[in-house]
């Protein structure tokens, strides 16, 4: 089975044209040409990473996060994305980045995960790209209804048991039952006004900064459970998307917890 087959597959459940500008998403290193030996899904793919992939005998990495965002002027190894780069260059390891293309996408898209684990229902996109697709099923962000509608202090321990996650970042709890909760994976504090409109009652993302709280107003309940944390089910989405549509080729996941960001 070649690269190709696969990126072919990938790039039908998320486009590449539905990537932001500032994106990198696609085959980053390696060749459409080249048959694959095996998978491997990661968040990032950092250095440990491609060392955990050529230990298990994959010749592909798919990451969420693309290694490279910007230019890279000299790859000497000065940093972690040039020694990654230097690292899957010489064992032939093909690293493919499904980024902001994934998050842009109502079915099998980052958000749509989230609202998968919070069981939320009649869900759709919370900021539709209407240029890319009129039909509002490609744009940024999801918002859905609770099947049960629960009080707001009720909820935080909610997400802490759906989304896996010990701390959580909050604004005020305010006096009010939770009915309809707004998300979106990675950094989403540019869509809170649109979840003030839409008539959420909490808002799920990551990576607000402190005066962005207060933007919050009593309107709504943010509550940032952090990037990876927001993030770190899409292994588990891409993994089975994969795993039902090949099987000339081995599956894993990623035994590595790439979050920078650690917890005291």
């Amino acid at each position: 089975m070649k690269i190709a087959s696969l990126t072919k597959y990938l790039e039908s459940i998320a486009p590449l044209q539905y990537q932001e500008s500032y994106d990198n998403a696609g085959l980053i290193t390696g060749h459409p040409d080249w048959d694959i030996s095996g998978v491997l899904i990661s968040l990032d793919a950092t250095e440990a990473v491609i060392d955990e992939a050529i230990s298990l005998g994959c010749n592909v990495v798919v990451s969420h996060h693309p290694i490279v965002f910007k230019g890279l002027k000299k790859i000497n190894g000065h940093s972690y994305v040039e020694r990654a780069i230097i690292k899957a260059i010489k064992h032939d390891v093909a690293l493919y980045a499904i980024h902001t293309n994934l998050d842009n996408v109502y079915e099998y898209g980052v958000s749509g995960e989230i609202c998968a684990r919070l069981e939320l229902e009649n869900t759709s996109i919370l900021s539709p790209n209407l240029k890319q697709d009129p039909t509002g099923i490609v744009g940024s962000g999801m918002i859905g209804d609770m099947k049960i509608s629960m009080p707001m202090a009720q909820f935080r321990q909610y997400i802490k048991d759906k989304m896996q996650v010990t701390t959580l970042k909050h604004t005020r709890v305010l006096d009010r039952t939770v009915a309809k909760v707004a998300v979106c994976g990675g950094s989403g504090s540019f869509l809170l006004s649109q979840a003030i409109s839409a008539k959420a009652d909490v808002y799920i993302s990551a990576d607000f900064k402190y005066h962005e709280f207060f933007d919050a107003e009593d309107h709504l309940m943010i509550v940032d459970i952090g990037h990876y944390e927001s993030e770190r089910f899409t292994i588990d989405l891409l993994y089975e998307r994969i795993r039902n549509n090949f099987r000339n080729f081995a599956v894993l996941c990623t035994k590595i917890n790439t979050n920078p960001v650690k917890y005291f």
